[in-house]
């Protein structure tokens, strides 16, 4: 498909400079695009590549070129000025994914859909997928091949289930969610008692999981079904692939968990944190609203505080970095210690 720059500039409202009728036809970061390519700027460090990238049109946003000397910069591309650049390219973006692969529709055979259960006109069931009892599908759902759901499982309105995910029973999928291959939604949660001869016994898990709307779900990550109660992602939070959420966890809205982090039992984090990767979160313990954990903090102990967290245990990011610079000169501070002992 190609596109020009004028036509980019109506879908987005921005105003164009240059070649309106510059044609791109792909997408390419803005050191390696070519003349077919769209590309986009959002942040200043980047503003000089406008001066030697190849691209045919490049999106920027307008605050950043507030100060730029059109006159006098010998710009060989297109630019469309927008509010938000990344914001815009995600724009074009949905649209070219949504033509490209456009939503499925009906049943494949083989297949098993359990008996009265009802199947809106516009949803889709792929080969092999298994549908049990007294589940409720929205419209628009798209279960995709291999997929498993559970008996009483709800899914609500044009939510999709990617290859091979599966949700267990009793469990609850909101509207508009993205669950990709390898999700497990309500397995057991890590329960065990050791009994009078020190045997571990399995503590039954007899809660569900709620997933709220909105909500997208990375490749193989696990979210565990309560031991009683609910498990709950609440509405627009987004797991990256990889990721363990343990039973009775509350997960707050808007919140970012990216890879390899892992959340134990019990725990509430509350809305618009970010976990980055590796941050492991210990159990039965509360994290307040808006903090963000870099790769790696290991979270031991409630956080009531909104802010930077790095470290583990993890304490605030700017103690964490004046401790790291100290951490680098121990060594030399301790050969010098030894030497002060030996002149007494």
């Amino acid at each position: 498909m190609q596109f020009s720059a004028q036509q980019i500039a109506a879908v987005l409202g921005g105003k164009l400079i240059g070649n309106a009728e510059a044609m791109v036809s792909d997408v390419a970061s803005i050191e390696h695009a070519e003349a077919h390519h769209l590309s986009y700027i959002t942040d200043e460090k980047y503003l000089h590549c406008l001066e030697t990238t190849h691209a045919g049109v490049v999106l920027v946003t307008q605050s950043l070129l507030s100060t730029f000397d059109f006159e006098h910069s010998g710009l060989s591309t297109t630019i469309i000025m927008v509010p938000n650049a990344r914001g815009a390219m995600a724009q074009l973006l949905q649209m070219v994914s949504e033509a490209m692969f456009p939503a499925k529709r009906g049943v494949e055979q083989p297949c098993f859909i359990s008996e009265g259960v009802e199947l809106p006109e516009d949803v889709y069931v792929g080969a092999f997928a298994y549908i049990g009892k007294n589940v409720r599908l929205g419209k628009g759902v798209q279960i995709y091949p291999q997929a498993y759901v559970g008996d009483n499982v709800t899914i609500g309105e044009g939510t999709i289930l990617y290859s091979g995910v599966k949700v267990y029973a009793n469990c609850r999928v909101g509207r508009q969610c993205i669950l990709h291959s390898g999700v497990v939604i309500g397995a057991d949660g890590f329960g065990f008692e050791p009994d009078a001869k020190g045997v571990n016994q399995k503590v039954p898990q007899i809660g569900a999981v709620i997933i709220e709307d909105d909500v997208e779900i990375g490749a193989n990550t696990t979210v565990d079904r309560a031991m009683m109660g609910n498990t709950v992602v609440h509405k627009n939070v987004k797991i990256d692939n990889l990721v363990q959420v343990a039973h009775n966890v509350e997960v707050g809205e808007s919140t970012f968990m990216c890879a390899q982090s892992g959340v134990a039992g019990s725990t509430k984090i509350g809305h618009h944190c970010i976990l980055a990767g590796q941050v492991g979160v210990a159990g039965h313990i509360e994290i307040t609203d808006q903090c963000i954990f870099g790769a790696q903090a290991g979270v031991a102990g409630s956080v009531r505080k909104p802010g930077m967290y790095q470290g583990s245990p993890a304490i605030d990011a700017g103690n964490w970095r004046r401790s790291s610079v100290g951490f680098k000169q121990l060594p030399d501070i301790l050969r010098r210690l030894q030497t002060l002992e030996k002149e007494k």
